[in-house]
């Protein structure tokens, strides 16, 4: 039997944030992670060119205050993203593209110097990797006398006076179960709640060089008509590594990466001609297809469904257990920002 104060399960940036808020605050905290990476749906490839590529969130705007300060005050570099020189936007298959400039009086975005895993790594740094557990799937949260236990897939039992979920709460009901069940009304409305990501495919090329710079093109494309739905430049803040990435059309899961790679590369000879073929390497993410992340909805549920809502506000099982994450955030849920939110809401009542 493992003991501890506080038990959060999973080790995204919702998660991990939380532990850190809480050890600041003088509580002992085990996180327990599905997976054998911790991260969540933060993940940075780095390219054999040297190009820092985001599977999963990557930008932020002015806006999002509670990431700007913790990474200003963990020392995380961010600098903005490349808009400059033409983009491209598609209505038609059978239409060549309109051109146009983004303008500098729109809003940016930015990104993370080195990847947004840097973030993840700080905030391991400061918890400590020995108060992380992963390859640790949770199946069973019993409620016992005055606190819960919370057993892996192996059967391994953990203790803790308080057990905080950060999975996206469709994912937490569908896949763990709960001696008592948890209230109905709360099973129904996570069943409807969207799952951030769950439905995306990302993306990237490597290239050698940013030929699409040189041809006064940004990278970035809008597209309503071809496998490609959305694309920016992806090079790193140090111009050393060059990639293009973006968002596939979520309906092309059911094609093989081959074909999907092929329509990529067929997309990009079109807009910037014969140069895109000689790429480095292609990656892509189907969140669809991570089962400790996704789990496929029962009925239609529309993007944002229920984040937010105000019933993920109150705890379950005598006040032992808080269902939290991004998607149940305030403020910007589904994004980095939400999570940080979520992770602040949840510590305030400690």
């Amino acid at each position: 039997m493992n003991n501890a104060k506080i038990i959060i399960i999973g080790a995204g940036l919702s998660g991990l944030m939380m532990a850190y808020l809480l050890q600041k605050k003088g509580f002992e905290v085990i996180i327990l992670e599905a997976e054998s990476r911790i991260g969540g749906r933060i993940e940075t490839l780095t390219g054999s060119n040297g190009a820092t590529m985001e599977m999963g969130a990557t930008w932020f705007s002015k806006p999002h205050q509670n990431l700007i300060a913790l990474l200003e005050g963990f020392k995380i570099p961010y600098f903005k993203q490349h808009t400059q020189g033409i983009s491209f936007f598609e209505t038609m298959s059978f239409v060549p593209p309109q051109k146009f400039e983004i303008s500098d009086s729109e809003e940016s975005s930015f990104r993370i110097v080195g990847g947004t895993a840097k973030l993840i790594e700080k905030l391991v740094e400061k918890i400590g990797i020995q108060n992380i557990k992963t390859d640790t799937k949770v199946t069973t949260i019993k409620e016992v006398d005055n606190y819960l236990e919370v057993t892996d897939y192996k059967g391994i039992k953990y203790t803790a006076e308080k057990v905080i979920s950060t999975l996206p709460p469709h994912l937490l009901v569908q896949t763990i179960k709960f001696e008592p069940n948890l209230p109905d009304y709360i099973q129904q409305l996570a069943k409807k709640t969207h799952t951030w990501m769950g439905e995306s495919i990302k993306f990237a090329v490597e290239y050698a060089s940013p030929f699409w710079r040189e041809n006064n093109y940004s990278g970035a494309l809008y597209s309503q008509a071809s496998i490609i739905q959305e694309m920016y430049d992806h090079s790193t803040a140090d111009n050393s590594g060059f990639a293009l990435k973006g968002f596939l059309n979520g309906g092309t899961y059911t094609m093989s990466k081959d074909e999907r790679q092929e329509k990529v590369i067929l997309q990009l000879i079109k807009l910037f001609g014969n140069e895109a073929e000689n790429y480095i390497e292609y990656h892509e993410k189907i969140w669809r297809e991570e089962p400790l992340t996704f789990f496929p909805y029962e009925q239609l549920v529309m993007g944002h469904e229920n984040n937010g809502h105000t019933d993920y506000k109150t705890p379950f099982l005598n006040n032992k257990l808080y269902i939290s994450g991004s998607e149940t955030a305030s403020q910007n849920p589904g994004y980095m920002e939400g999570a940080i939110v979520a992770a602040k809401n949840i510590v305030s009542q400690f």
